[in-house]
């Protein structure tokens, strides 16, 4: 089989797997192995497990559910789409609902057949009314590092992102006391101005949540939060490659501009993800999902119903980009920003997070800490 890295040439190769790590990558191995997975005359590409920092949902669940099975149920459905990691992603409501998806995360376990559960983003409450989207503009307040630190001692300190406007009152000391806490600050719902950016980017963010979607646009006159992002390389950028959040043209731009290395795959998928189109719930909303998309009754966009497979799909048939640049992209840039240091690689000492998928990026297998957890289902005719 092919091995894919974000920093190297493609090669053909086997892996070693003990114990759930990498305990030997190279050409032709010969070491004995209770399991075998045999790649010759496949044609398969062996990537690094899918990473995926922005989630709300997926099989019907939600993160602000509360509920230890909701929890279980969406790690076990991402495994299918070739996520192994995530971070279950919180949305702006009353505290005290935040606060009971805290500890319920804190206390969850992953069992087996299930995507790591690697840590809380939390996106809101403290946003811009002016770029809320599907964040309800009742609940969002300024940001308090009071508040945050009881929410990081409720989590076990499993939050590990945070979406946040850093022009609100107190938006940049705060975003300076949690870089120093080695969190990921990431820009997003904000409305702030070429010169605010730059002025949080010094602070300390180094994200952007979903670009293009909730921040102020671009004009040749007033870059905003789009410009301001697209030029920092500092910062790297969410994209939500399902065409419906970002016309094709605009994922080619943010392509051109940050390159493979200055952008991070993500979903942002909430509960109808793989399941039927309807009416389902966001955070006390309904939204409404079609074929065009996950929407509030207003028009607004209610995050999306995107697997990471067809967004890995989609962002190799707009921009043409190499498979080490779809494997930045899809999970060494992730493992990056998050300072996972054995995840997003194919290398000694690196988890056993892997995915084996077909030359048209379809996920044939996925194996989480060095157990085959999902295989694609085939039918002899």
């Amino acid at each position: 089989m092919t091995i894919v890295n974000y920093d190297d040439r493609p090669f053909t190769g086997d892996v070693l797997i003990e114990n759930g790590k990498i305990i030997k990558v190279g050409e032709e191995l010969f070491d004995k192995a209770e399991q075998y997975i045999e790649g010759k005359g496949k044609d398969w590409l062996l990537f690094p497990g899918y990473i995926d920092m922005h989630i709300h949902g997926s099989a019907g669940n939600d993160a602000m559910d509360a509920s230890q099975q909701a929890l279980h149920q969406m790690a076990a459905s991402l495994v299918q789409e070739g996520v192994t990691g995530f971070l279950a992603t919180t949305m702006t409501q009353a505290s005290e609902a935040i606060e009971n998806a805290l500890q319920t995360i804190a206390h969850f376990e992953n069992g087996d057949g299930e995507a790591q559960l690697l840590g809380v983003h939390v996106e809101g409450p403290y946003v811009s009314p002016k770029r809320a989207g599907a964040q309800p503009i009742d609940y969002m307040i300024v940001p308090s590092s009071e508040q945050f630190a009881s929410w990081q001692q409720l989590s076990n300190n499993r939050i590990k992102q945070i979406t946040v406007a850093p022009e609100l009152e107190g938006g940049m000391a705060f975003v300076e006391e949690l870089k120093k806490q080695g969190i990921v600050v990431s820009i997003g719902h904000s409305d702030a101005t070429l010169e605010e950016v730059e002025q949080a980017v010094t602070a300390g963010v180094t994200q952007a949540t979903h670009l293009y979607n909730q921040m102020r646009p671009f004009h040749h006159r007033d870059p905003g939060v789009v410009g301001a992002v697209l030029v920092e390389d500092a910062v790297k950028v969410e994209m939500i490659a399902d065409f419906v959040h970002c016309h094709p043209s605009a994922v080619k731009l943010a392509y051109r501009v940050k390159g493979a290395e200055g952008i991070i795959l993500i979903t942002d998928a909430m509960r109808a993800k793989g399941l039927q189109y309807g009416d389902y719930d966001l955070g006390g909303q309904t939204v409404h999902v079609t074929a065009s998309g996950a929407h509030l009754p207003n028009g607004a966009l209610a995050g999306s119903v995107l697997t990471m497979e067809q967004a890995v799909k989609n962002m190799k048939a707009v921009t043409n980009c190499s498979l080490p640049e779809l494997v930045a992209m899809s999970s060494a840039n992730a493992a990056q920003q998050l300072q996972l240091s054995t995840k997003g690689r194919i290398a000694e000492g690196y988890d056993a997070d892997v995915i084996l998928v077909d030359q048209h990026l379809n996920i044939e297998k996925t194996i989480c800490r060095g157990k085959v957890v999902f295989e694609k289902c085939r039918v002899n005719m």
